[in-house]
Formats: C-alpha cells, structure tokens, sequence
C-alpha cells in the first residue's frame, strides 16, 4: 500500500506537494529494447537521440514489466539488470510502472518484496555508515519490522534509479567483501556488493542510467543491458492526443513538430514532448501572430517566456504577464550562473548550499516551478536537505547559454575566465561565440554542444525579443552577423572529432541559415560527386545529412569527393550509415578511428566491408579489434594495405624511377593483387612485366606482435561475421604469424580469405599456419602467400595442410616466393592427395624451370585435377 501511494500519482517535469495526475492515466508505452545501441557512449545525449531515431523500428522490443522475464532458450536467470536511457527519456516512469504494476497486483507477483532506492536521496547519506536492514529502515519506514532473516528468505527486487545522479563511488576491484545484511559500511560499498552477489545472492538487482555513467558497473556483473528509447513516432503522436481532448489541437501540434527534423528528433524524449506541449499549446491557443518556433533556441526561449507568464498569473503583480521585472530578470540570471557553473563541472544535481553560493534563495526558487523544482519532500529525519535539478538537461544548458551571453552583453570581464588560453579581451560578438565555439569543439564528449547551438541562436535579436527584455540587445547589425556565419563555415576543425565538427552545421541552423543545407540537397540531387568542390561545413552538413537518412548508402569512398584534407575528415561520421567504406590516405587520427569504432558496433550495423590503406598506431588496431569483437559487428570484409615504402622492381634499386604504365595495372589486377590498391603511388619499372625484389626494407610500416594478438583476438571472438582478412605488405614476420594462429586454429574463427602478401614471412610461417589450418580448415577458400621467402622447406611445411582431407582451398598464391623444382614435387605429391577442390594455383616470379613443370604434371594429369587456372 505504501509503495502504491509511492507511485500511483506522478508529474512531468515539475514535483510540487499536491500536484500530480495518476501514471495510469497519463503512461504512454515506452519503447524498450534489449542490449544497448553503442558501445560505451560518451557523447551528448542529443547526439545519441539523433543517432537512434531513424532506428529503433529495427529492434525487438521488450516490455518493462518482462526485464527479468527469460525470453529465450539461450538465456540464463536474469538477476542483475542495467537499463541505459537519455536524461528525460523515461528511466523512472518505467520503474514506478513496474513498482504500482506490483503493488497492485498486476505483473511479478513471484516477487515478494520491491524496493525502489533513489540515488539521489541515497546521496544524502553517502557520508554516513549502514547496514542493509538499517538502510531500509531508514528509506523505507513501512519495513521497520522487518527482520534479518527474511531478507535471506523473500524473493526481493532492489531498484536504483539514476546511477548517473550518485555521488558516492562503487569500486568493484578493490572494497570490504559483506555478505551479512546486518553488517554496517558505506552505500557504495553495500551497493558494489549487492550487484556481485556476494550480499543476498538471490535478490534481483535493476539499475538505471544515463549512458554516460553506466560503464561503472562491469559487463561481466550484468545479466541484461535494456535501453530506453524513448516514443516511436506512433508513441508520440499518442502522447499529445492523450494531452490534448482537443482534436484539432493535437492535429496542429503534431503537424507542425514532423515539419521541423530537429523538434521530431527530440519528441523521442517524454520530457521534451512535455516542454514542447506547453509552448505550442500556448501559441495556437492564443492570438498568434508570430511564426512557430522551429529550431531549438526559438523552442526554448517561448518556453522561458511561459514560465515568467504563468509565474505572473499565479502569484499577481501589477505587470502584464509578459513583461520582466528586474525582481524576475535577477533570479533568472542567478539561475542561469547556477545552470553555467555546474554545466561545466558536469553536475546535474544541487544542494542548498550551490544555490546559495550563486545568490539564490531556496523559497524563491520555487516560484519558477517550471524552469527549478524541487525533487521531493522531506520523508524522514535524514531529509533535512532539499535536492534540486532542471527539469531536463537542456534546460540547464539553455539557461547556462543566457547568463554566458548576458555576461557578454555587459562586458564582463570574468566572462572569459572559461577559456583560459585567451588573454586578450572579448572585441565582438563574433570574437566572442568564435571562442566559445572552440572550447565545445575540443570537448571529448561534447558536453557543451547543445550550450554553444543556444548561444549562437541567442544572437539572433528575434531570439532576444522573444526573452522579453532579459538580455540586453547587442549590435545585430547584418554586418555582423554575417560574419558570425562566416566564422561558422570556415573553421579550422584539424584534430578535432568529426563528431564535433558536425555541431558546426547546428550552429549554422540555430541561426537560421539554410543556404548550407540547401546547397547539401541540391547536391546529393544532381549525384555528381567529383565536379563540385566542397568546403568544409559542406562536408559536415553531408555527412549529417548521410548519417540521418533513412536509406543506407551503398559505399563510402573518401577520396571520390572534391575537397580538402580536413573536408575528407569530415566526412567520416557517414560511415555509420554506409555498407562499404573505403578509407585511405594518412590524414586520420585515432578520433576518427573511434567514430569508424563506433560504426561497428551500433545497432544496427550496416557496414559489411571496410578497406583501409594507411599506417595504424597499435592503439587503433586494438581499437578496431576490440569493435569487431563487438556482438553488434556485422563485418564480412577488412581489406588493410599499407606501404610508406611501396614494393620497388629491381630496376628502381637502381636508382631508376619511372612512372607506372596502364599494362602494369593491368597486370596487377590479373594477378589478384589487393584490388583497392592505389596504382598511381606505386613506381613500377618501364616494362609491361614486372620484376619485385624481395629483398626492399619495409620496416617502416610494419604491424607489431601486440597487433597480431589483437587481431587474432578478434577472429577468436568475432562471431562468424568476418570472410576475408588482408594483412599485406606488412612486416608481421614469423612471431606475428604465429600469434596471429592462435586465432586461425579457433573453432570462432570462419575466414574464407586469408592474404598475407610481402610480410617478410620465412618458412617457419608455413609450418605455424598448416598447424593451425589444420585444427581448422574447413572454411578457408583462398591463401596467399606471395612476395614472401618461404622456400622450397616453407612449401614441403605448407603442404602437411594441403593434403589433409578437410582442406578446401579453391585459390593458393605463391608467387615470387623464391622456390625451386623441389617445391613442384612436394605440390604434386600433396595435390594428388587431396584434388578435387583447388581451382586455381599461382607459382609465378619463381625459378621452377622445365624439371619443377615436369613435377608438377604429376598431380595436372590427375583425373581429379579440377584446376581452371595456373600461372
């Protein structure tokens, strides 16, 4: 009955005594999905959202009365679940359905106990020592009787909402190891404990958390990752008919949020969908005159200004309701260095006392119920102190973007203590916004991405006039302006995220500049790739507008686009809704990695066959394996090529050097080399032929031991997606072959392609790979070797996998391995052994002379030869 009370009534955004309709009345189904949609995601929630949207039609979704339900013979018992969720998008509305589905005897009646701990409030005691029996005593007065021993017999679920909202640290490597729930420690220490199980093993354990902060508990103490999306686009749509009994209203609202992309993006949130309600509801139903707000500045500003109106209405004043008193305008900036200092630190929870050191007093903030709450009441003694947070996270960072613009508006000096690196005093309005662009820009998160769109939008003087007098007009001339947008479409972006660079393009938008975005359109119409030139904020718009669109693209090839080295980088977030990338040159650093990382692993992942052809750090390579690693990862094709010394023919030892000829290239391709190799930075000799010599350092470009146990670490893990894999032209050497089988030999392990052209291979390679193909050869259809000094001893190893029964080689490439007659007899002896699959040999660039051929017509004239080609 008391967890019913608890949960029966709920408000949106604002908690205030007495307020609150019922949850059954107002609760529109959640979607839910089980896993996460990225690996670990740092990245600001409203990227995340814009990255989910177009998506979430494509997962199983999973209801949230069934999170500890086995939904499949593959599944285990499900003790230990983490839900993942934006700020706003419904973490603890799912869990006080859950709670009053109990209570009232709906959903999990196997359930004896439900016990909802609150994170925040669990703060308020993080200094203090507890047992678990005392803690529940303490949370929950109702359970005062309750007694050690049938905490150790009931079936209990423990449930802490907002992972992301503690301030106590959980340490699950090195902590005070209880298993008596009588036993007194700290709420982190009671907490690592309960969710290892060794404190009430049996007890079910939901914890809920924005994404960022979720990486605290380990993968290996969670049984099942749920993730709350938010409304499809239906739920929506039923949330404002549910608001709304006018028909005609919730039409009208509708409509106009599908027109705008970025107000349809953020509805995924119910919180968003609340603050929008309130705007739109009172524009349409008043004489409006003014156009709907259509970016977010516009969105947030009318929000701010419904809240000074509904403030006036309800407690008086002799002002009209839109009208800003100097009172209202100092409480508001106050709060604005509230939401600004904290933003920075990144706090979303306050205390009486950070409201008092920014001049604020407790009863006047509840005035602005709207915009400042309350979370809740006092319930016992130890809730002597009162916990405060903006209704969402976005409206911290719009209030931070006033007070920063307001302090620039009266020449603040302190303004600039938040960019330390400029000494020099603010000169203008572009000066200003170009500054406070650079900081975000380096952000790793991009925790101030939203802050800086509003701070743009806020130079608008449309803006400013919504704001009612709040902010102080600055010199809006066109001038200047435009030079604002200048600014914005010609930064230097170098060794930044092209995540971040993307945040250029939004500023553009909030300040309601399409010429950007229609140019994108007009381009991505004509489909002409190579005539027009690019600049960069072209690339960043493009490669927003290719990540967001509902079409996946069939290929990305950097180097098929007209512009700049900094535009390619650009480019790259587009790879999370490609099938192909190619990515060559080596202008990208290991930010764009996480981005190619990332599209590896979301869900869904489109990106089936990934070409690359630069040097990589160890630190990337273990990055990328770790991602195909990843049970998101669908890769089928990693094709990687690098040579800072590129293969040279004897001729260019010489010191001859002479441009490549179309018979070189054609010859290439006829010889199955690596087919996405740039044939205009290879320096072939004059001749049609060509004439490699093996003995050409690359040492260079080699691929350390460290690597190969990365990458073999990935063919063990990976499971069954990847076909082909291409190491050439790397050193590797033996020791990096031989760590590379302990992935080949692994029954995980399906590759079809394995090529390991000029990687400085010696016949001890061929006995490590024929012991380890032979463990598993069953899928393996195509080996290359060339380009390596195996030697006649390398072949005669090779062969012990040739002629094993299982081998189902089609294609074996030996080309220019320095072998001798002695190689053709070993061939033709395992060959006749084992025929029938081996459709194609290449013996090229090898001194086999008229007795090897002779040899080798032993296992040709073989009925049950099947070989198409011999080279």
């Amino acid at each position: 009955m008391s967890l019913k009370r608890r949960c029966e009534h709920v408000t949106e955004g604002t908690h205030e005594a007495g307020s609150g309709t019922l949850l059954n009345k107002i609760y529109t189904e959640l979607y839910i999905t089980e896993g996460q949609s990225e690996e670990v995601d740092t990245q600001h929630e409203v990227r995340q959202l814009e990255r989910t949207s177009k998506k979430n039609i494509q997962d199983t979704p999973i209801k949230c009365q069934d999170i500890f339900k086995v939904l499949s013979e593959q599944q285990r018992h499900i003790r230990v679940v983490l839900t993942n969720g934006v700020a706003g998008v419904g973490k603890t509305f799912s869990v006080q359905k859950f709670s009053l589905d109990w209570a009232e005897g709906l959903e999990n009646q196997d359930i004896s106990l439900v016990l909802p701990l609150s994170c925040r409030e669990l703060n308020l005691i993080r200094d203090e020592q507890h047992s678990l029996l005392s803690l529940l005593h303490v949370f929950h007065p109702t359970l005062q009787k309750i007694r050690a021993e049938d905490l150790t017999v009931w079936k209990l679920l423990f449930i802490f909402d907002g992972l992301d909202e503690s301030r106590f640290s959980l340490d699950f490597n090195k902590h005070q190891v209880i298993s008596d729930v009588t036993q007194v420690s700290s709420v982190g220490v009671l907490l690592v404990n309960l969710i290892q199980g060794n404190l009430l093993p049996s007890a079910l354990i939901w914890i809920t958390s924005r994404p960022a902060a979720a990486y605290q508990i380990p993968p290996s103490c969670v049984d099942r990752i749920t993730e709350v999306r938010g409304f499809t686009d239906s739920q929506k749509e039923e949330y404002f008919r549910r608001r709304f009994s006018e028909e005609d209203l919730s039409k009208r609202i509708i409509s106009h949020i599908k027109a705008s992309r970025s107000l349809h993006i953020m509805c995924l949130i119910p919180v968003f969908c609340w603050i929008t309600a309130i705007v739109l509801e009172d524009m349409m139903t008043r004489d409006q005159r003014g156009e709907l707000p259509k970016t977010l500045t516009d969105l947030y500003s009318h929000f701010l200004r419904v809240q000074i109106k509904r403030k006036k209405q309800k407690y008086g004043g002799k002002q009209r309701p839109e009208e800003l008193t100097e009172a209202d305008k100092e409480l508001l900036l106050k709060l604005g260095r509230l939401a600004f200092e904290h933003l920075e630190k990144g706090n979303i929870m306050f205390y009486s006392k950070d409201l008092k050191r920014c001049g604020l007093d407790v009863s006047e903030v509840s005035v602005y119920s709207g915009v400042c709450t309350e979370i809740f009441k006092r319930e016992s003694v130890i809730f002597q102190k009162s916990v405060y947070c903006f209704v969402h996270l976005s409206i911290q960072e719009f209030l931070a973007a006033v007070y920063m613009f307001h302090c620039y508006t009266i020449k603040n000096k302190g303004i600039m203590e938040s960019f330390p690196k400029y000494n020099d005093p603010v000169t203008s309005l572009d000066d200003f916004l170009r500054r406070a662009l650079m900081k975000s820009l380096k952000s790793k998160n991009g925790h101030l991405d939203l802050f800086v769109r509003f701070l743009h939008g806020l130079s608008l003087e449309s803006n400013q006039r919504i704001l009612g007098g709040l902010l102080d007009q600055t010199e809006n001339h066109p001038e200047t302006i435009q030079k604002v947008l200048n600014n914005l479409k010609e930064v230097n972006s170098d060794k930044i995220s092209p995540d971040r660079s993307i945040n250029i393009f939004h500023c553009l938008m909030e300040m309601k500049d399409q010429s950007v975005h229609q140019e994108i359109q007009e381009f991505l119409k004509s489909g002409k790739k190579s005539e027009r030139r690019l600049s960069e904020i072209h690339c960043s718009a493009l490669a927003y507008l290719l990540q967001m669109s509902e079409e996946v693209l069939d290929e990305l090839n950097l180097q098929q686009y007209n512009t700049s080295v900094e535009g390619r980088r650009r480019l790259i977030p587009a790879v999370r809704n490609c099938r192909k990338a190619e990515l060559s040159g080596r202008f990208l650093s290991k930010s764009h990695w996480e981005v190619v990382a990332s599209a590896m692993t979301s869900n869904p992942s489109h990106l089936r066959e990934l070409s690359l052809s630069q040097s990589l750090t160890d630190a990337v390579v273990k990055l990328l394996s770790s991602a195909m690693m990843h049970p998101n990862c669908r890769l089928e094709t990693l094709r990687w090529l690098h040579s800072s010394q590129k293969p040279k023919p004897a001729s260019l030892l010489k010191g001859q050097q002479v441009e490549q000829k179309p018979p070189a290239e054609k010859v290439l391709s006829e010889r199955k080399w690596w087919r996405t190799m740039k044939f205009a930075k290879l320096q072939l000799s004059s001749r049609d032929g060509l004439s490699w010599s093996c003995g050409t350092s690359l040492s260079d470009c080699r691929l350390s031991e460290t690597s190969c146990d990365s990458v073999a670490s990935a063919l063990k893990s990976n499971l069954s997606h990847l076909r082909v894999l291409d190491l050439s032209s790397n050193t590797l050497q033996d020791s990096g072959v031989k760590r590379l089988c302990s992935g080949l030999e692994s029954p995980n392990c399906k590759l079809e392609r394995l090529r390991l052209l000029y990687c400085w291979l010696s016949e001890i390679s061929c006995d490590s790979l024929a012991s380890a193909l032979r463990s598993n050869p069953s899928h393996l259809r195509e080996l290359d070797l060339s380009v390596n000094k195996l030697q006649d001893p390398g072949v005669k190893l090779l062969c012990g996998f040739l002629h094993f029964p299982n081998c189902r080689l089609e294609t074996l490439g030996l080309w220019g391995c320095s072998l001798s007659e002695i190689s053709c007899d070993s061939l033709a002896s395992a060959l006749r052994s084992n025929p029938s699959h081996l459709r194609e040999l290449d013996l090229s660039e090898n001194k086999l002379k008229d007795s090897g051929v002779k040899l080798l017509c032993g296992f040709l004239h073989s009925p049950n030869c099947r070989l198409e080609t011999l080279r």
